[in-house]
């Protein structure tokens, strides 16, 4: 899941402080070694970067000590993450003592804004790359083996990499990562999305639709459509809502996603992030009219009380949002549905917070992703606010809000027991050998005995218990359909 603000969060390893790291490629002399911290969209760049590279002569490497290039692609959201990163940077700086032609680059959100300190003050990098410069970094690479240190972090308004096709993270993977969009022209009071990533600009839909069939045909099972906002992508169109070439069609999300899914039948669609402000009920009904188009939405509300929304700018009221969720509820009755939820936020009562627990009731969220606000620089809230809910306070609150969202999560998946779910199995399980993992089209983690399915089929499995986190069950057959006449 990917929230709108940044934290994109598709898989369990991409969530904030942790790295990911692309896996050996063998073409090419030299090694290229690419390690991502905190968002899916950051990983999906890292992919784009790889293909790059590999035009260069690079091939991808796991073990950074055998890397001619280390390029560290950053995350700016939270504290911890950019702590997590300088870390590196400096194991990295005493690793280039040994190798002084080891190149150490930068990428993403931390670099325009951290690129003075990380290259003259702390010299713990040679090149600093912000997300619209990644075609120049064979350059810039170059530039640094001539001396020199490297710098571009210019946003643009053009820039999609649509034209390039990404060097997958491993071979025989389940799922993929396509970007729909890039940037954000949501100014969220609390974000810095839209200065470290730009204005928002959409891709050309049949290089998505011919980027997800590559997919498809590599072998892969499901696809994430990735954007800040989703909702809000639209081909053809300016900001204004003006056309911009009159020999093309127009295209919105829902009509994007229902090329996507026409592919093929066995490509599971996920999508990540919806906004509540534009979250249509267009989408909904394409999502209920393919069986291949999965039943969760990601949408999230931030705070509960319409005051401290309005403060955060997010564009929508406490009635607005409750109405999207109606809607969804009426459409994909069986949708499951997750969240952000923030704490804390600038000036935020014991009555505000009171009104984000009392919505988790009303929604009963099947899982949420919860923080203490932290406040990051260039941000209005950091210019207009004051910081002002104390540490020990943001920790009683966010305390609350994780209990009673583990009360709905076991609520919701106690629901669940005696029920058939349709799973794709993405490896072992990791508490045990003997057991598969997968998830089901509602993005709940399921895991059940091994028997002879493998990663990358599609099995049904009858839950018969459950954590507030997992579902456990058995391989069963596939329900008859119920044919009515």
């Amino acid at each position: 899941m990917v929230d709108d603000h940044g934290n994109n969060k598709v898989i369990d390893e991409g969530k904030q402080g942790e790295a990911l790291v692309l896996d050996d490629h063998s073409e090419g002399s030299k090694k290229l070694y690419v390690e991502s911290y905190g968002c899916a969209m950051n990983f999906s760049d890292s992919e784009v970067v790889a293909s790059i590279m590999a035009k260069e002569g690079y091939s991808t490497t796991r073990n950074s000590e055998e890397a001619d290039v280390i390029l560290i692609n950053t995350c700016s959201i939270r504290d911890n993450a950019e702590m997590r990163v300088r870390k590196r940077l400096t194991e990295f700086r005493k690793q280039k003592k040994a190798q002084p032609k080891l190149v150490v680059g930068v990428l993403g959100c931390m670099a325009e804004r951290l690129k003075q300190s990380l290259l003259e003050e702390e010299k713990l990098v040679d090149l600093v790359a912000g997300p619209d410069a990644y075609r120049e970094l064979p350059g810039m690479i170059d530039e640094v083996n001539g001396g020199q240190k490297a710098v571009n972090v210019l946003l643009s308004r053009e820039e999609t990499y649509g034209d390039i096709s990404p060097i997958r993270l491993d071979e025989g993977g389940i799922s993929g990562f396509v970007s729909i969009t890039r940037g954000c022209d949501n100014m969220c009071s609390f974000c810095v999305v839209p200065f470290t990533r730009g204005r928002e600009r959409s891709r050309d839909p049949h290089t998505i639709v011919q980027e997800c069939t590559d997919i498809f045909n590599r072998g892969y099972r499901e696809v994430t459509l990735l954007g800040q906002n989703v909702d809000s992508y639209r081909w053809n169109m300016s900001s204004k809502g003006v056309i911009k070439d009159e020999t093309q069609s127009t295209t919105d999300f829902a009509e994007l996603m229902e090329m996507v899914a026409q592919i093929h039948p066995d490509l599971r669609i996920r999508f990540s992030t919806s906004h509540p402000k534009d979250l249509t009920d267009k989408v909904l009904e394409v999502m209920a009219k393919y069986d291949n188009i999965c039943p969760y939405i990601h949408l999230p509300v931030q705070s509960g009380h319409s005051d401290v929304l309005q403060r955060m700018n997010r564009g929508y009221s406490r009635e607005w949002y409750l109405d999207r969720i109606a809607a969804i509820r009426r459409i994909l009755p069986n949708c499951g549905i997750s969240t952000d939820i923030i704490v804390g936020f600038c000036g935020e009562t014991e009555e505000e917070h009171q009104a984000t627990l009392s919505l988790q009731n009303e929604v009963q969220f099947d899982f949420a992703y919860m923080y203490k606000y932290s406040e990051r620089p260039k941000t209005l809230a950091e210019r207009k606010f004051e910081d002002d809910v104390t540490e020990e306070l943001k920790s009683r609150r966010l305390d609350e809000i994780i209990a009673n969202q583990l009360r709905h999560s076991l609520a919701n998946n106690l629901r669940q027991i005696g029920e058939v779910h349709k799973v794709l199995i993405e490896g072992v399980s990791k508490k045990s050998e003997d057991d598969l993992m997968g998830r089901d089209e509602r993005n709940t983690k399921v895991v059940f005995p091994k028997g002879t399915a493998k990663k990358g089929d599609y099995v049904w499995v009858k839950i018969k218990e459950c954590t507030s986190a997992t579902l456990i069950g058995e391989q069963v057959e596939e329900p008859a359909k119920l044919v009515v006449s």
